[in-house]
């Protein structure tokens, strides 16, 4: 599988990404041969979390997403940690950036809590989607059908639970950013 020429924009919150669930996403993402933006609320750096609660690495932000458009990007992964995902969702921007991409059809991979993006971007009416388990609640609201597997794909969208589930996440991912549109995401955003 081959990423090339591809452009896939991942998320990053201030104190508040889980660390591995950006990195090895990321890392995945650029092996594959795609160039990858990271777009927090501000450009600059960011700090992420382990665990939630223990500091994590320091990267750098290389755009905000007020200074972009889905339509740069062939692909979004949003990572999770409850401290992160709440702060983006709480972004008017980020939220309206996120609901382009199932307007375009272009594929979104989604881990842990960052499936609270999908249910304030009201993505998620009819959809299978997985998440951290306390987020399922949120998402039956939304309208979705949540179900407790290591990854699940639906148009395009990818999710997965926890960092427990990052390979299959990563391996997914990849496959569905090459893969490209799904012109049937785009009648369910």
């Amino acid at each position: 599988m081959t990423l090339a020429g591809k452009k896939i924009a991942i998320l990053i919150a201030p104190r508040g990404t889980e660390e591995p669930e950006f990195k090895q996403p990321k890392d995945a993402v650029e092996a594959a041969g795609a160039e990858v933006i990271v777009l927090g609320l501000e450009a600059g750096e960011a700090k992420t979390n382990n665990n939630d609660l223990d500091p994590g690495g320091s990267y750098q932000v290389d755009k905000a997403v007020k200074d972009v458009s889905a339509d740069d990007f062939d692909g979004l992964v949003i990572p999770g940690g409850s401290v992160g995902a709440d702060k983006l969702r709480a972004d008017a921007t980020t939220v309206s950036f996120v609901r382009s991409f199932f307007e375009q059809a272009k594929p979104v991979g989604v881990i842990c809590h960052g499936p609270w993006l999908l249910v304030e971007a009201g993505v998620l009416k009819g959809r299978t989607v997985t998440s951290y388990p306390t987020v399922k609640t949120d998402i039956i609201n939304a309208g979705g059908n949540w179900v407790d597997k290591e990854v699940v794909v639906d148009k395009g969208l990818v999710t997965s639970r926890n960092p427990k589930d990052l390979p299959a996440f990563c391996a997914k991912i990849v496959e569905e950013f090459e893969e490209g549109k799904h012109p049937q995401q785009a009648r369910s955003a």
